[in-house]
């Protein structure tokens, strides 16, 4: 029998043990990596974007919490943001220009697509959403979508500027709704030399968004343009543009609008009209379910449509709304999707409108008989929203506004000349875009 060096042998019992420990700490920290692992991937992911406070409590009452039910794996933490859609524009910007956005959904006002995705902080959706499937929803939100060609944004639900007039005095007068700007500005006088209204005519225009949200319509009522968002040319200083701007004048001078129209909100003008004093208001859709609430005064008197235009032309409403698209920095981008799909889906835009009293941007629910049975006018708003004009979808458009409302102040409140304002803003427009360019 060979002899064994006790030495030796303690030697290789103490590296089998090491071994041993070894093995079992391996195993140890095998299983803490796979329970890490398996933790994690069952960790819900959390989607998060960014809301007006108003606009909140509709998807805070039921929507989320049944996306979450249907989707467990998915959690929407929903950010409450300022009341003024243009600060809500600025924290959006602000934290995409600082890199990291926490945001993975974007909601967007329809004129901030084409700024968005021009800066490339959103993910084109083109591939994940097919042409019928587009189809369903209002052509002209879809549109609004697009940026060069490439969808960014779902409509989540349109918005559209609207004529609402006194349906009963009209009638009461023998007289049919207008066609055209001369046929508002005789009713309106015909009206008021009966002393059936104080003012023929009321619109938004303050020197802020709405004020260019209005004219555009006007601006297209005479065949004119702002800009083209093809070939970046620039209509300001054409003689349509100028024909827009003196019927707005013309209607402050003769006495149709009152002289603080070049002052007013939207608010300020749908409260005037709601008081029965004015035959005819522009304004949005929400103005409808206020005008038409038990105790107002003009309940069951009003109706809407288009917008009017000169003889040749069509009526143009501007398109609002809002909608959905995905930040490029998101790390959730398919879970993103899963919730636009969600959230502009029939069934739960179908819900939205009903709970909140929106404007959907899917044709059918139009005319869907429960929400016609609430919202009767519906079926005659998805003739407005058919004839939605889009401002220029450039992305330099918050710069051209600015350039726009200013020089269009100064000409309707008289501080300087159509003419004279109109080549200014046309110029200062054109040095922009091709600074941009």
């Amino acid at each position: 029998m060979l002899y064994q060096n006790p030495i030796n042998k303690l030697q290789k019992f103490i590296q089998k043990q090491s071994f041993l420990r070894m093995g079992l700490f391996l195993a140890i920290l095998l299983g803490i990596i796979l329970f890490n692992w398996v933790a994690l991937s069952q960790r819900p992911v959390t989607l998060s974007m960014l809301i007006t406070a108003p606009d909140a409590q509709p998807w805070k009452q039921g929507l989320i919490r049944d996306f979450e039910a249907e989707n467990p794996g998915i959690r929407i933490n929903l950010v409450e943001g300022p009341n003024a859609t243009n600060l809500l524009e600025d924290l959006y910007t602000s934290s995409f220009i600082l890199g990291e956005s926490p945001y993975d959904l974007v909601n967007m006002d329809v004129i901030w697509t084409s700024k968005f995705a021009a800066a490339g902080w959103l993910l084109p959706l083109d591939d994940r959403i097919s042409k019928q499937e587009l189809t369903a929803f209002s052509p002209k939100d879809v549109e609004g979508g697009r940026y060069q060609n490439k969808l960014y944004r779902i409509p989540v639900r349109s918005d559209v500027g609207m004529l609402y007039y006194r349906e009963d005095l009209i009638k009461e007068a023998g007289l049919k709704p207008p066609e055209t700007f001369e046929d508002l500005m005789q009713i309106s006088q015909a009206l008021q030399k009966k002393d059936k209204v104080n003012w023929g005519y009321v619109w938004q225009g303050r020197q802020y968004e709405g004020l260019v949200a209005m004219f555009v319509e006007v601006l297209d009522g005479f065949g004119g343009f702002w800009v083209n968002p093809d070939t970046l040319e620039v209509g300001l200083d054409r003689p349509e543009t100028l024909r827009a701007i003196e019927f707005l004048r013309s209607t402050i001078r003769e006495g149709v609008s009152p002289p603080g129209v070049t002052t007013y909100q939207e608010e300020d003008t749908r409260r005037l009209f709601q008081s029965g004093q004015v035959a005819f208001l522009r304004s949005w859709p929400y103005a409808w379910p206020l005008a038409q609430a038990k105790g107002s005064p003009i309940q069951g008197k009003i109706a809407i449509k288009p917008m009017v235009h000169a003889p040749g032309q069509t009526g143009a409403a501007c398109l609002g709304g809002w909608g959905i698209g995905i930040a490029k920095s998101s790390k959730h981008p398919e879970e993103a999707w899963k919730a636009i799909q969600y959230f502009t889906s029939e069934k739960v835009q179908h819900r939205f409108i009903l709970s909140a009293g929106y404007v959907p941007s899917r044709r059918d629910l139009f005319t869907n008989p429960e929400i016609v049975a609430k919202y009767p006018h519906y079926p005659q708003l998805l003739e407005v929203v058919d004839n939605a004009v889009l401002r220029s979808p450039i992305a330099q458009y918050a710069q051209t506004s600015d350039i726009l409302q200013r020089y269009l102040s100064a000409a309707l409140s008289g501080r300087t000349s159509p003419e004279r304002a109109m080549q200014a803003a046309a110029n200062e427009t054109r040095r922009l875009l091709v600074a941009r360019d």
